[in-house]
């Protein structure tokens, strides 16, 4: 087994990167091992902003709310390096974007295959199972295309009292 130099003078075995998704019990190594198995450099800044993100599990976040975090855990980052992060995970698929009115983004931590409630007036987004939502009678797409993807978003607000 080769051994990886954590210092001059010390040598450890090296542990087998774990697969996306398998924890280790290590926080900072689950991160890094989730950024390498999606190809990307494990960065002081990057594996900061995956412990940020993937720490607290499923969840939906705005760029200023992980500035926000990152602020509150003392970790300096500007918010052009975190849009810049959270696009780099959305093209390795560590993330799911998803644009609500054109005017807000949130990134999911959960890429599996899903849809959303959004409640009007709040930054909440309800997780809806994929299961849950019948695709009968989707219109035929144009000739030399196919359907790539359906992302249904459900529009909430509070009931009106009469």
């Amino acid at each position: 087994m080769a051994a990886h130099r954590t210092s001059p003078n010390v040598s450890k075995p090296r542990r087998a990167a774990a697969p996306v998704g398998l924890l280790t019990g290590c926080p900072f190594h689950d991160v890094r091992s989730k950024l390498c198995a999606a190809g990307l450099r494990p960065t002081r800044q990057r594996i900061a902003l995956g412990w940020l993100l993937f720490a607290k599990g499923d969840r939906h976040l705005t760029a200023e709310n992980l500035q926000e975090e990152a602020q509150a855990s003392r970790v300096s980052i500007s918010l052009a390096t975190i849009y810049n992060s959270l696009n780099q995970f959305t093209q390795a698929g560590l993330l799911r974007e998803i644009a609500i009115d054109g005017s807000r983004t949130y990134f999911d931590t959960n890429v599996s295959d899903h849809h959303h409630f959004h409640v009007e007036g709040t930054n909440v987004l309800i997780d809806i199972p994929r299961v849950d939502v019948d695709y009968k009678g989707l219109p035929q797409p144009p000739p030399g295309k196919s359907i790539a993807g359906i992302d249904v978003i459900i529009r909430l607000r509070d009931k009106q009292s009469l």
